[in-house]
């Protein structure tokens, strides 16, 4: 049998090669015999660079950086033979570096982004792919440019502090991003723009941290940035603040518009970099998961896209969840054959089975690996 395992990350536990290589290690114990191909997935956000790293191979730089708080931090680069850097932002910029305590996307920033971003330049690279999402900020960039030399100011000619809320002061832009003639790719399966109603700071604000007073302020505050940015920045595009993509990742990918780059379907990029879709024409059977199967999974996430792949082609789908909150019938309708939970797997939210998911997720995975081989491999 030639089964696809193309899993993404259960955040907060195991990235998606962990994940794939689990479920791969319970199947063989069952069903040694059969293909297995691993190919694990990510979209812009964590784990967007391990996966293009086994995908592509390439060097991975280990490189300082700060966190959303200004702490220090470990990030990498993947840089490949054809001179493209790949790197994402929630290494320096994510919602799971800080605590829920510490969740104030008034004050977080995205400098750590800069750093990451310069070290791609630094190290040649003609083109940089940044995966955006998981972001701990909405800073619209201003901490990445800050990183880059160009420094935001207010009235008075003063540097303005780190974080959202300062950009509510914003007057000028001092300086000029060091980018070497480096073109900028946002890897973001998100369109919602910067401002307005649909934009980062109201859809994605409050997940950060910001009540109702916070979101009015941070998105006024981002509506003054892009007006500065539109200004002060040669080659920013007019509009900035309605841009598709705008809103990714706290307005990154308004800044990485506003610096001359461009939007890029995160998952389409992956699976291109994987050779997912030839996979898919050869394959018995389709294995995929994350972290919580519930109804947003099938709004345009990864699972949503692999099952309705595998749909399209008659192959059935299985999804392995930390959780699986979906109705039957709505995850049959696109696709998903069946779906198994480490929660159950574990006995049950009653009977611990949350904490062990958590704690012990690679040895859940493990056993419904070598579940599933015996209930489909021939």
């Amino acid at each position: 049998m030639r089964v696809l395992l193309c899993p993404d990350k259960f955040a907060g536990t195991l990235d998606a090669p962990a994940v794939a290589t689990a479920v791969a290690r319970g199947w063989r114990e069952v069903a040694p015999a059969d293909d297995l191909l691993v190919r694990p997935l990510a979209d812009g956000g964590p784990g967007f660079v391990a996966v293009l790293a086994d995908a592509l191979g390439g060097r991975r730089l280990p490189v300082p950086t700060v966190d959303p708080l200004g702490r220090p931090v470990t990030g990498e680069i993947l840089v490949t033979d054809d001179g493209t850097a790949y790197l994402e932002s929630a290494q320096a910029c994510g919602l799971h570096l800080l605590t829920a305590a510490e969740r104030d996307p008034r004050a977080t920033t995205s400098y750590g982004l800069g750093a990451l971003v310069t070290a791609a330049v630094e190290a040649g690279a003609r083109t940089v792919v940044i995966g955006l999402g998981g972001s701990a900020t909405n800073d619209g960039g201003a901490g990445l440019f800050t990183a880059l030399g160009a420094t935001p100011l207010d009235a008075a000619g003063t540097a303005l502090p780190y974080g959202g809320a300062a950009l509510a002061a914003v007057a000028a832009l001092d300086g000029a991003p060091r980018l070497r003639d480096a073109r900028l790719v946002a890897a973001t399966d998100v369109d919602n723009p910067l401002l307005g109603l649909h934009g980062a700071s109201n859809v994605y604000g409050p997940q950060k941290g910001a009540d109702r007073a916070d979101v009015l302020l941070l998105d006024a505050a981002l509506e003054r940035w892009a007006a500065v940015l539109e200004r002060d920045l040669p080659g920013c595009p007019p509009g900035l603040g309605a841009l598709p993509g705008g809103g990714a990742a706290g307005g990154l990918g308004a800044a990485i518009l506003a610096l001359g780059g461009r939007c890029e379907s995160g998952i389409g990029l992956v699976t291109r970099a994987i050779g997912l879709e030839a996979a898919l024409d050869t394959c018995d059977l389709v294995v995929t998961g994350e972290g919580s199967f519930d109804h947003q999974s099938l709004r345009g996430k990864v699972v949503a896209g692999v099952a309705g792949a595998a749909r399209d082609r008659g192959v059935p789908c299985v999804v392995l969840a930390g959780r699986v909150s979906t109705g039957r019938r709505e995850a049959a309708a696109a696709g998903v054959t069946d779906a198994y939970s480490l929660v159950e797997h574990f006995g049950g939210e009653e009977n611990g089975g949350v904490e062990a998911a958590m704690g012990r997720p690679a040895e859940g995975l493990r056993a419904l690996g070598a579940r599933l081989a015996r209930q489909w491999s021939r």
